[in-house]
This record gives C-alpha cells, sequence and structure tokens, in this order.
C-alpha cells in the first residue's frame, strides 16, 4: 500500500473532522431552540470547538518532537470518534459545550500533526497536495448545512452519531495504511520544539499579520450566515442553500489555491487575497436581492477558502525540517486561538444592538487598512518569505 494510498485516507480523515467543527454552524438556530439560549451563548458553542482544535496545537509540536507523526494522526480520528458519541449524549448545555471542546481538540491534533506529514510525503508538490486535501475537508463544509436539514428530520443528534461511526472506520483505515506505506523521516532532526519554534519567529509573525485577522473575521460571519441572510429577509431554506454556496465554492478554491500558492510570489498572493475579501465582504452588505446573493456568496467563498491553502504552503515549504513540526505547530496554535474568537466577539455585539451590516463593514475595512501597511513592509523587503 503505497503514500498515494495514505493520502487517500487522511484525506478521508480531515473530511470527518472538519465536519465535526462545521457542523456545530447549522445547528445553531435548532441549538438555540433546544436549550433556550441567546446568540452569544449559542456563539460560545462554536467558539469551544475552535478553541478546542487551538489549545493542543503546542502540546501536539511538542508530542512530534517524540512520537512519528502518523501516530499523532491516528489519535486524532481515536479522539473525534469518542468525543463526538460523547456531545450526541449531550443532555445540558455545558455537556454539549464540553463535547465540542473535545471535537475541536481532534482537529487541533490532526492539523499539526497531519500537515507537516503531507509536506513531508509529497516534498514536491505541497501546494497541490495540501490543496487537495483542503479540498477534501471543504467537502465537509458543503454536506454540512444538508446532513443537518436531513438528521433533524430524525434527530439533530444523529449528525453527531455519524461523525463518531464514521471517525471510527476511517481511522482504523489509516492506521493499516500507514503500517504498509514507505513513510518519510523528514522531520527526524526536529527534536526541540521551542528551540525550532523560536528560530522561525519572523516567519510565524508574518504569516499570522497576514491571515490572522481575515480568519477572525471569517470566524464570526461563516457560523453566522444563516442568521445574517436571513436577517435580509430570506427564509431558513434560502439562507441554509447560500451557507453552502459559499462552502461549494471553497472545493475549487482549495485545489487552485494550492496549485497558484506552489507558482506565484507567495506574500503579494496571500494579501491579494486578503484585500479581495475585504472587497467582497462590503459589496455582500449592499446586496439584498437573492440572485445578488448567490454570486456574492460564491466570491467571497471562493477568495477566503484559497488563502487557507497559500498559508501552508507559505510555511511549510519554507521552513527546513529541521523546524518545520515545532514552528508550524506555534503558528497553528496561536492562528486558531485568534480566529476561534470570532463567533464570540460577533455574537456578543449582536446582541448589543449592532447590525451584521455594520460590524462587516468596519471588518472588511480594517482588513484593507492591514493589507495596505503589509503590502509596503513587503515592497520594502521587511518581510520574510
Amino acid at each position: 500500500m503505497n503514500r498515494t494510498r495514505l493520502f487517500a485516507s487522511l484525506c478521508g480523515l480531515v473530511f470527518l473532522l472538519n465536519l465535526a467543527r462545521i457542523i456545530f454552524a447549522p445547528l445553531l438556530d435548532v441549538i438555540i431552540a433546544e436549550f433556550s439560549i441567546g446568540e452569544a451563548t449559542a456563539g460560545l458553542i462554536v467558539t469551544l470547538a475552535w478553541v478546542g482544535s487551538a489549545s493542543p496545537r503546542l502540546p501536539t509540536g511538542w508530542l512530534l518532537t517524540k512520537v512519528p507523526r502518523h501516530y499523532v494522526v491516528i489519535g486524532s480520528g481515536s479522539i473525534l470518534a469518542v468525543s463526538s458519541a460523547l456531545a450526541a449524549m449531550g443532555t445540558t448545555i455545558v455537556h454539549l459545550m464540553v463535547g465540542a471542546f473535545l471535537m475541536g481538540i481532534a482537529s487541533g491534533v490532526y492539523f499539526v500533526s497531519a500537515n507537516p506529514f503531507l509536506s513531508e510525503l509529497f516534498p514536491d508538490r505541497v501546494g497541490r497536495v495540501m490543496g487537495i486535501h483542503g479540498a477534501a475537508s471543504q467537502i465537509a463544509a458543503v454536506i454540512a448545512a444538508p446532513l443537518v436539514a436531513l438528521t433533524v428530520v430524525v434527530d439533530w443528534r444523529l449528525s453527531l452519531w455519524l461523525i463518531a461511526v464514521g471517525a471510527a472506520i476511517v481511522t482504523v483505515y489509516t492506521g493499516v495504511a500507514s503500517r504498509r506505506a514507505d513513510l518519510p523521516n523528514a522531520g527526524a532532526e526536529d527534536r526541540n520544539f521551542v528551540a525550532g519554534a523560536l528560530s522561525e519567529w519572523r516567519l510565524i509573525v508574518t504569516a499570522l499579520a497576514i491571515v490572522g485577522l481575515a480568519s477572525f473575521v471569517w470566524q464570526g460571519v461563516f457560523n453566522f450566515y444563516e442568521l445574517y441572510m436571513q436577517s435580509k429577509g430570506l427564509s431558513p431554506s434560502a439562507a441554509s442553500l447560500l451557507l453552502s454556496v459559499v462552502f461549494a465554492a471553497g472545493i475549487p478554491a482549495f485545489y487552485l489555491g494550492g496549485d497558484l500558492a506552489d507558482k506565484l510570489p507567495r506574500v503579494p498572493y496571500m494579501l491579494g487575497i486578503v484585500a479581495t475579501f475585504s472587497v467582497g465582504l462590503i459589496v455582500l452588505t449592499a446586496v439584498q436581492n437573492l440572485a445578488g446573493l448567490v454570486v456574492v456568496s460564491a466570491i467571497v467563498g471562493f477568495v477566503i477558502h484559497a488563502l487557507f491553502p497559500a498559508t501552508d504552503t507559505f510555511l511549510l515549504d519554507t521552513l527546513p525540517d529541521s523546524t518545520r513540526g515545532s514552528a508550524y505547530a506555534a503558528f497553528s496554535s496561536m492562528w486558531m486561538l485568534v480566529q476561534a474568537l470570532g463567533s464570540l466577539v460577533l455574537g456578543w455585539f449582536v446582541e448589543y444592538g449592532y447590525t451584521y451590516d455594520t460590524l462587516f463593514q468596519i471588518a472588511a475595512f480594517a482588513l484593507i487598512a492591514g493589507t495596505v501597511v503589509l503590502g509596503a513592509l513587503d515592497r520594502a523587503g521587511r518581510l520574510p518569505g
């Protein structure tokens, strides 16, 4: 069984792990009604899933200096199977929050271990591999809303049970595939987590400056996208459809974005993506008719999702073997923690009476200002990479 089959199994696992992070967004209105909570509390559930995704990344980076990457990947699948079952059995809002947090932990462990592992499995085509892997992850985001729409007919918890069972099956297959594949040894020199991360601090800070605020904004936007569309007068079914459009646009974006990251100057490419996303967000607040919202949703979804393989390629293909796992874990932990707060912050401001349009416009102009400053620094040769 070769590396390609192992890669296929990882694509299956990342599909389920991302589904676990995304599944709570289309469930928000059901959870609000089921547990009689407000938007801020609902946003906290989503935030906990993403904080969970951020919290194990530094410890996982240290673990990768002691344990082979594929062992950690298999462990993440096991955590997902157990935590999804726990969330599915939740009878109180606290119980559900704990389950969401643990599901997030599973994804955090996975991405920190799997992304460097993939870049080392296929070192000559990092961008393309990250793009395909990301596209598999994005398919989960596309089917999340339709899956919830189908399962709520029976019980909204059914979607969580499906994740638990699927994770158990795919994790076992990944373990078999990893035992039969010819695995790389590129991370053998990465044995000092703190020293490895600190030695690459300029690259880490640069990546965070470029993509940190954009991902924070996007986190709030997509988790409240259905409620935002309903505030524009759309029906719940139409709002759900538009969220699916946003995520569907991400499938080709991951694939093409990874390819372009292999070919274009990476810092200007990422800055261009952030600037285009900002403009798209402003246009989104101005459009009111359904046809226009479909088009703009597709554009915004495509642009923002192209940012993720570009960011991973920028780091993983730039970092040397001796620091790749450690430095990527440090970046990933900080990046996820920043974006995890997006839903909670947006929920707070909405409860305090601010409109979605006002908040999105403020965020977009802040992103544009940041892009201008970073673009000037890049032209002056002050940014690494």
